[in-house]
């Protein structure tokens, strides 16, 4: 053993019963490990393209609901059924995944989970009935059940300590996906029809080689300083009880954000077409318009978090979205798409720094709180869908809107969030 070796041993932090490692005392070590390391942004573009791809085929789904209302003559609330069965097949699985894959971590697993979107989009394409779509679209949100919580694993462990930002690259290409979808619905399906949906599952099987080499480069880091460093334990300061108040309040902002974003993603285009007598063309380019101002909001997020604090990110992101949409359902169609930009910006800035406040507050749990995230965000998505589906069945798009334009004032309750020691990162 050489003289190098003989120096570094000590500075490796010791792994627990469990198998999960537990941070030494010594600051400097770990920073040293960080800074030697650096930001792996190759890996961190690799997931961010599939996120995006992940997404984007995901926002397909979304896009496909004017076509697929009227080739099956769906009512709103079948609408949200669909939805429904989208985001449980992902919220109800990913918080199970995240914590097995914490105990034992799964790298391979990324390409296999594309393979669920892959076979979605297939049927998807062919789907001759609601329950057909249904079943198509619980293959997709199975995809995104096993991708989001392993995917936010390696952004923490490409991050080299800059937690926001890994989060935020790795989130900006789902959201760009996410605008994606609607813009290449537009320009594709619509005119196209329900079949030319086969096509987007080239993106998965693109998907699906790229996570092939994102897994090589997960599985040699796991066992790395990089890896016992990233997904390790560090003292947050707080106790069991602050975590825990912490955590409810951080799901109350959840709520908030992705019931308020259900009536935006899922309803907006059947809301300016039947406000402002637009085609359906023309509404998802307008949807395109807000999902893009979405992936803005969403690079904006982690790093500034990682600056001036997380807890500011949150409440100003939130809150600071409530006077625009509560002007939203009395706008005319230009100040309509100039204020859903605008609320795409600021609402979106908020989630990044969420996910890493959280991971902070249960250092150690990285998939069980991604995937407890995520799958609490698709779920309350799939809520909020339907709930506002069958609201706008019994009473009217519009109507619906003014209800939700209340919702981000509950981003109030982040004031509330205790203020948590900085993770050492060395001095």
């Amino acid at each position: 053993m050489n003289q190098a070796s003989v120096i570094a041993t000590p500075d490796i932090p010791p792994a627990s019963p469990d198998g999960e490692v537990l941070i030494s005392p010594n600051p400097a070590t770990p920073a040293a490990a960080e800074k030697k390391e650096g930001v792996a942004y190759k890996v961190l573009g690799a997931i961010s393209f599939t996120h995006l791809l992940n997404d984007m085929m995901q926002s397909v789904l979304l896009a496909l609901y004017p076509v697929l209302k009227g080739n099956l003559s769906l009512s709103f609330a079948q609408i949200g059924v669909i939805t429904l069965a989208f985001q449980f097949s992902a919220s109800l699985l990913q918080p199970a995944i995240g914590a097995f894959t914490d105990k034992r971590p799964k790298p391979y697993s990324l390409p296999i989970g594309m393979g669920f979107t892959f076979l979605g989009l297939l049927l998807l394409s062919q789907a001759w009935s609601f329950a057909s779509v249904v079943m198509a679209a619980a293959l997709i949100g199975m995809g995104s059940s096993v991708f989001h919580p392993e995917s936010s694993r390696v952004a923490r462990l490409a991050s080299a300590g800059q937690h926001g930002l890994a989060q935020s690259i790795f989130q900006v290409g789902g959201n760009l996906g996410s605008s994606l979808g609607p813009l290449l619905a537009a320009l594709i399906i619509v005119p196209l029809g329900q079949g030319s949906v086969a096509w987007f599952s080239l993106a998965a099987l693109t998907g699906m080689l790229v996570l092939l080499r994102v897994s090589r480069w997960y599985s040699f880091h796991l066992t790395s300083v990089r890896g016992r460093k990233s997904l390790s334990r560090i003292e947050t300061g707080l106790s069991r009880r602050q975590v825990g108040i912490a955590l409810s309040l951080l799901l109350v902002l959840v709520f908030s954000k992705y019931f308020y974003l259900a009536g935006l993603n899922s309803y907006l285009t059947f809301y300016l077409m039947h406000r402002f007598d637009i085609s359906i063309q023309n509404a998802q380019y307008c949807l395109f318009v807000f999902l893009f101002a979405v992936a803005v909001g969403t690079v904006v997020g982690g790093p500034v978090g990682d600056r001036i604090g997380r807890k500011r990110v949150i409440w100003g992101s939130i809150l600071g979205a409530a006077p625009f949409a509560l002007i939203l359902p009395y706008a005319n169609l230009p100040w309509t798409i100039v204020l859903v930009f605008v609320i795409g910006l600021v609402i979106a800035s908020a989630f990044s720094a969420i996910l890493v406040y959280a991971q902070e507050l249960v250092p150690g749990k990285t998939g069980t709180i991604s995937g407890l995230f995520f799958g609490l965000a698709f779920g309350m998505g799939g809520i909020g869908a339907a709930a506002l589906g069958n609201l706008a069945d019994a009473t009217s798009i519009e109507f619906v809107y003014k209800i939700c334009s209340f919702l981000p004032l509950l981003g109030i309750v982040a004031f509330l969030l205790p203020e948590r020691k900085r993770a050492v990162r060395g001095h």
